[in-house]
């Protein structure tokens, strides 16, 4: 569900890539809340997709109907300007088929932007260091139920295997920020910066050097992994462009 943090750091970068009767789709589109906040000054159409319709609560919008998991969206291709996609892709058994979809409905240089809780944040490191489990990833009940269950994360998505899946699916111009920083988060940061910077570091210089998957074309992404923003981030936003 996504939260007001999230529409704050979300609605701007759509925002800024759409034009004045441009097209937005919202993917996961639950009660409308988005699309409501993204219509005030702003004129467009925005088109709603879900696997149901009965959360819509904003008036007159329709939601197109489809199994995220399994489905094509359910438009042509390069239809849309921006495709919004928050806090959806923890629910999909294979999140790399919907961000292929994604790329396909977008026309050249139209932006995706989408958020997921950050596994990469001290708090969820240290939770699975104890616990074995990810912060909002806890142990899943064993039914089919869970699947359709809003609050059934059943794939944790790390940053760096998003960002790869977008670039697999050819989206460019990648990006990543947080919606706001967590206060525990914070508190792990003083104690361990130094040996996460320390530590870190010499497993980087051993990947660069003894195993060699680091190149120019990963190598931003990999930083991004220890960078302060997602070791103190709640939830990723990230962001990518269809080339022009």
């Amino acid at each position: 569900m996504s939260t007001e943090a999230i529409y704050r750091a979300v609605l701007p970068l759509l925002r800024s890539h759409l034009p004045p009767d441009g097209r937005h789709l919202d993917v996961g589109s639950g009660s409308g809340e988005l699309i409501r906040r993204l219509r005030a000054g702003w004129k467009g159409l925005s088109f709603g997709c879900d696997y149901t319709s009965e959360w819509m609560k904003l008036p007159g919008q329709t939601v197109d109907v489809a199994d995220l998991n399994q489905d094509p969206l359910p438009y042509e291709n390069g239809f849309f300007d921006a495709v919004s996609c928050t806090e959806v892709v923890e629910h999909l058994d294979d999140y790399r088929r919907l961000l292929r979809e994604i790329f396909r409905v977008l026309r050249p240089g139209g932006i995706l932007v989408l958020s997921t809780p950050n596994i990469l944040n001290l708090k969820s490191r240290l939770r699975f260091l104890w616990f074995g489990f990810w912060n909002l990833f806890g142990p899943l009940p064993f039914s089919r139920r869970i699947r359709v269950d809003t609050d059934g994360h059943v794939t944790p998505v790390h940053y760096f295997y998003l960002a790869h899946a977008l670039e697999e699916a050819g989206f460019t111009e990648i990006g990543v920020t947080v919606d706001r920083w967590q206060r525990s988060s914070l508190l792990s940061l003083v104690l361990l910066y130094l040996p996460v910077r320390l530590l870190g570091g010499a497993a980087y210089s051993r990947e660069v050097q003894r195993h060699h998957t680091i190149d120019a074309g990963n190598q931003s992404h990999v930083k991004a992994v220890n960078s302060v923003p997602l070791l103190v981030g709640r939830t990723c936003i990230v962001w990518a462009t269809k080339p022009a």
